[in-house]
């Protein structure tokens, strides 16, 4: 499988997973774009999906659909099933709440595509006010390999780092992480998270120390989490 990215609006990020004929798009609101390397790829777009119901993202989904010919498929539906076939290959999908309640997060040859659940040095906002929900969510991908690729629904790099530099003004690490940065091609590693993005590094020691010092509970891996959500 294929993984191609588009930039759309200011900050917003679309998908294309495809292989030697067919193609999902996820995320498609970079409908023009998408739609001139299916021609030029020869591909068929056979199916159209989302990470969430949320409109900056469901943008596209009526002009691929009616352009391609494509069906749309429901992503809960999607997580329920566990996932889609695309060419003999399966894709995973699964729930992770907490931005949204019906926010999934597509999985498929060591790269994810997480929506606005993790994004590349921060993580989403907690618009269903379910934290605990959200911390399981931000755990179950931070069990996948420290070699898996994140993939966003939006470019906040610059603005991420920024944050964590705040947080972390001693983060050597950070540096690096920016070198690698091209807006022309948006991801990371979790390995790399787990280095600059102070939203997922609650159990570093580096950040414990920040946490007690600003009177947060840090007894157990939630309180943890729950300290760093609320760190301004």
């Amino acid at each position: 499988m294929n993984i191609k990215q588009y930039r759309y609006g200011s900050d917003n990020l679309s998908y294309l997973i495809y292989g030697e004929n067919d193609a999902i798009a996820i995320d498609g609101g970079a409908v023009e774009e998408i739609m001139e390397f299916i021609g030029s790829a020869r591909l068929t777009l056979a199916a159209v999906t989302n990470t969430h119901a949320h409109p900056d993202h469901t943008s596209g989904n009526h002009a691929l659909m009616e352009t391609s010919g494509a069906r749309l498929q429901d992503h809960n539906e999607l997580a329920r099933e566990g996932g889609i076939s695309l060419e003999n290959e399966f894709i995973t999908v699964f729930p992770t709440p907490g931005h949204s309640n019906d926010s999934v997060t597509f999985h498929c040859d060591g790269c994810l595509i997480t929506g606005d659940t993790l994004f590349n040095g921060t993580v989403g906002t907690c618009f269903t006010g379910d934290l605990k929900a959200f911390y399981h969510s931000i755990r179950r991908l931070l069990d996948l390999p420290l070699d898996t690729k994140i993939y966003a629904g939006h470019d906040y790099v610059e603005y991420a780092m920024a944050f964590a530099r705040l947080v972390e003004p001693d983060n050597r690490d950070i540096d690096q992480y920016l070198a690698n940065y091209t807006p022309e091609h948006v991801y990371s590693r979790l390995e790399d998270e787990l280095q600059v993005n102070p939203f997922v590094r609650y159990n570093a020691p580096e950040m414990i120390d920040i946490l007690k010092a600003s009177g947060a509970a840090t007894a157990t891996e939630y309180e943890r989490f729950e300290g760093v959500m609320h760190l301004e």
